[in-house]
């Protein structure tokens, strides 16, 4: 076979899969559609927004700041008085923004209130600027009643309100969320001002360090491509009113695998355990647990750069400023480039679909705030978009990415061989010809990607004896922590399935050595005790025995 040629084949065909790439040359300059927004009562604020401006190329007058309060909770009034009006204003008199003029003919009775004209599409809040708006009971609007009482409240994220800026002329009620036409949008243009929507994403997290580097997450991963695997959690529900949620996540897992993604969907009702070899994270969703959980508590979760997850929950975001509080926070400090959150109760229907959020990143190439945006039915309610708005992490053509790592002989190329057969071997080729072509390939000799990938290649046509090999030889190759606890998990249970118990004890032993903090380490010490009595090792045995029953 020559290598060569059929690669170059097999990345025409990996690239007719996805859809084509935004025009490059429009997104170089996107940074001059967006203002930056930063808090004059916090120091930090105006140093996010300065850095994200120098790196986005955003024009130095399109850095504003306002004196607004430095909590993360404003009343009604401060948010109208001290962000909204004041923002408005600025877009208005920098004509950013151009509505129609008041000496229309009298017959247009009923004016579009939208912008004729807009120039800006993104507003980028920075670390210290309020997060959420609170309720203010006694504000009364005519109608309020009719809305049922769950939503007959008006606070808000300042995100989401916000994002009506360009209606403002319209004079939407403040109870209850408003639709989001643009809700499901395939085509980018239509998440525009002139449509009525303006997209709204802050850099924020528990520190201003870690609000500052989002955008250097983003740009490392537009250069570099987004690689590692993909998790998601459903709770395995078939019917009742919470099973649309399980069908948002079951739709990105698989946009994940389309888009060539190693792809875990864990089904149980239970989110991920502690226990989970959780490695090498590039997409997460799941739902529902009130706190980060599971593998994100961690001392060290391995996100990849420019990361992108998501739990569902009601309170996702109720601060941002915690790193072991709810989700959106915990996981901007483990090193998400972009999340999104709610900040009081939205309500299912009121949260994204994640299902379109995916597609429209992996298979659209939308920017973040663009996917972010047509993901969500309703505006001016719970939703923040943390991250850079303009991050458009699949805005390269697949083919264009592989060529470029393999010019600049960087080691990611193996993320990209391993999506190229995935994606391969979803269109239904002969597994047996990947298995050949990544027994060729140079790269996969050093690769515990590969390896590990040729390994579950043979498990699945039945080699275990040849997956066992490929698994060893990946252990060799310095694969980070978590792969290489799944890697010693899968040689022992393949060896036992060998009845190879030697082996098998061997394995478990060092798998004990080296991850004393195991979170499953009482199962792994039962697991020894077994494989200790099959070799007639009885005090050995007894041993194990003990320390199963000792962990606490």
């Amino acid at each position: 076979m020559n290598t060569r040629l059929f690669l170059r084949a097999w990345l025409v065909t990996w690239t007719a899969m996805c859809c084509a790439a935004p025009d490059e040359g429009a997104a170089a300059d996107r940074g001059a559609e967006a203002v930056v927004v930063y808090n004059k009562a916090v120091p930090e604020s105006k140093e996010v927004a300065e850095h994200y401006a120098r790196l986005r190329n955003v024009p130095k007058e399109q850095v504003v700041g306002f004196a607004m309060p430095a909590s993360e909770a404003i009343s009604r009034t401060d948010f109208r008085d001290k962000i909204q009006q004041p923002l408005a204003a600025w877009l208005e008199n920098a004509r950013h923004l151009s509505f129609r003029t008041n000496d229309l003919a009298a017959s247009t009775e009923k004016r579009d209130p939208r912008p004729i004209t807009a120039h800006i599409r993104y507003a980028v809040l920075c670390w210290g600027v309020p997060l959420k708006i609170r309720n203010e009971p006694a504000l009364a609007e005519e109608g309020m009643e009719r809305l049922r009482e769950s939503v007959r409240r008006n606070d808000a994220a300042v995100d989401s309100e916000l994002a009506l800026l360009p209606m403002m002329r319209a004079n939407l009620p403040l109870y209850g969320p408003a639709r989001n036409w643009t809700h499901g949008s395939t085509n980018s243009a239509a998440l525009h001002p002139t449509n009525g929507i303006l997209l709204v994403a802050r850099l924020d997290g528990p520190t201003p360090a870690i609000a500052r580097g989002l955008v250097d997450k983003a740009l490392h991963a537009e250069r570099d491509g987004v690689w590692g695997r993909a998790y998601f959690d459903i709770r395995g529900l078939t019917n009742g009113p919470y099973k649309p949620g399980d069908d948002w996540i079951r739709r990105s897992a698989e946009m994940a695998r389309h888009a060539g993604f190693e792809t875990t969907m864990d089904t149980n009702a239970e989110t991920f355990s502690a226990a989970f070899p959780m490695s090498q994270i590039a997409l997460y969703a799941g739902w529902y647990d009130q706190h980060v959980s599971g593998p994100f508590t961690r001392p060290k979760v391995e996100f990849m750069p420019g990361a992108i997850a998501y739990h569902l929950h009601s309170y996702s975001a109720m601060t941002l400023r915690s790193a072991s509080a709810h989700w959106a926070g915990p996981l901007l400090d483990r090193g998400v480039a972009a999340t999104m959150g709610c900040v009081e109760e939205p309500y299912l229907e009121g949260t994204p679909d994640v299902g379109i959020f995916f597609s429209r990143l992996l298979m659209f190439g939308f920017t973040f705030g663009e996917a972010a945006y047509a993901s969500q039915g309703s505006i001016s309610w719970q939703t923040t978009v943390v991250g850079d708005p303009l991050y458009r992490p699949f805005g390269n053509a697949p083919h264009v990415l592989h060529q470029d790592l393999e010019k600049r002989k960087s080691r990611l190329i193996e993320w990209s061989l391993l999506r190229a057969v995935n994606q391969n071997v979803l269109l239904g080729d002969p597994v047996a010809k990947y298995i050949d072509l990544l027994n060729q390939v140079e790269p996969t000799r050093t690769s515990p990607v590969l390896l590990e990938k040729l390994g579950d290649l043979y498990t699945g046509t039945e080699q275990p004896e040849k997956a066992v090999q490929n698994y060893q030889l990946a252990l060799e190759q310095g694969p980070t922590a978590l792969q290489q606890l799944r890697l010693f998990l899968r040689i022992t249970e393949q060896l036992e399935g060998l009845r190879k118990w030697d082996d098998a004890y061997r394995t478990a032993q060092r798998l004990a050595k080296t991850f004393p903090d195991y979170a499953d380490l009482p199962t792994i010490y039962r697991k020894l005790a077994g494989l200790a009595e099959k070799l007639g090792k009885s005090a050995e045995k007894e041993e194990w025995e003990r320390r199963a029953a000792d962990v606490k």
